[in-house]
């Protein structure tokens, strides 16, 4: 099978929203009037972002979601993406799979593919994706000010946990890696809740790298500082990333994990992309509604604060020592 037969057999649809989709030199985008496009790109490279032996259905689900929680992120509404595949082979049992989890997640957001390329190589995949948001409207890391309070989606923790298991560093009971492992492999991109906070938000990202590192980037942009509770955050590590009401999906006494793994896990693991973002404390009972409409737990874990820094404490208000560090592809 060649590469445009492989293209037309698994990634070409007709075009429905796009002017001009897959098969010309360049797809073409026509935004509504009044919106501007959100544009974001994720490379998934095997053996740093995923396992090998990753099912391809999973692993097509998770290369669109990395994007889309980009979108979500910025409370952007998907439009469509692109897909740059590099394949050792043409493997036709994987290929039928990985469009399967690809494209279903897709359809789920209304999101269609437009083009890409592909090619021989080592196992490689890159999307491209593009949303639109009204103009003035997309949420961004540089809008947090002093007396906002910080919050989080999901359950941050759960992804890392699931892979310290499937690596070998500790070990799950059966029951909850089989709960654990799609929070790693199939991630929830968190759309529907990045549109609700429009208007709500002063400032968001997700959480890809490591729930403090990632909000330190906030932090950064915004130029302040942030009061975090490290137990309400590791808390959730057990925690159903489900709506408002939502219980615990295993117990954390379960785990043969001490506090400070748990809470490594859950401040610095990475993978989960949730959302951490921030909102006025006026606003509180809208950032609960739009959780509630968008069936996604939102935990207020924190404050902002004009000092610069980041300051941990534990639920007794006693400082939390020790080094969160996010994911770094070079260090």
């Amino acid at each position: 099978m060649g590469e445009f037969d492989l293209i037309a057999r698994y990634f070409t649809r007709p075009a429905r929203r796009a002017a001009l989709g897959v098969g010309d030199d360049c797809a073409l985008l026509t935004p509504a009037p009044g919106m501007q496009l959100a544009v974001s790109s994720d490379m998934l490279v095997e053996g740093r972002h995923f396992l090998a032996d990753v099912p391809p259905r999973h692993l097509g689900h998770k290369a669109l979601a990395v994007n889309l929680s980009d979108l979500a992120a910025c409370g952007a509404r998907p439009l469509a993406f692109t897909l740059a595949l590099a394949l050792p082979g043409v493997d036709e049992a994987w290929l039928q799979e990985f469009a399967a989890g690809l494209l279903q997640l897709a359809d789920a957001h209304g999101c269609e593919l437009i083009g890409g390329d592909t090619t021989q190589g080592p196992l490689n995949i890159c999307i491209t994706v593009f949303g639109e948001v009204p103009h003035g409207d997309a949420l961004r890391r540089s809008g947090a000010r002093a007396g906002d309070e910080v919050w989080v989606s999901g359950a941050p923790g759960q992804a890392r946990l699931a892979l310290g298991a499937l690596r070998g560093e500790w070990a799950l009971p059966d029951t909850v890696l089989a709960t654990l492992r799609p929070r790693l492999e199939q991630p929830t991109p968190r759309v529907p809740l990045g549109l609700a906070l429009r208007g709500i938000a002063t400032s968001a990202l997700d959480v890809s790298d490591g729930l403090l590192g990632d909000l330190a980037h906030i932090l950064d942009a915004s130029r302040v500082g942030a009061a975090v509770n490290a137990d309400i955050a590791t808390d959730l590590i057990a925690a159903s990333a489900g709506g408002i009401g939502s219980g615990a999906v295993f117990d954390v006494e379960s785990l043969p994990l001490g506090t400070a793994q748990r809470r490594h896990c859950a401040l610095a693991g990475g993978d989960d992309y949730e959302l951490v973002f921030t909102a006025p404390a006026a606003r509180r009972a809208a950032v609960l509604d739009a959780g509630a409409r968008s069936s996604t737990r939102v935990t207020r874990i924190g404050r902002i604060e004009a000092r610069p820094g980041l300051h941990l404490t534990d639920a007794h208000m006693h400082p939390v020592a020790g080094t969160f560090a996010s994911f770094n592809h070079f260090v």
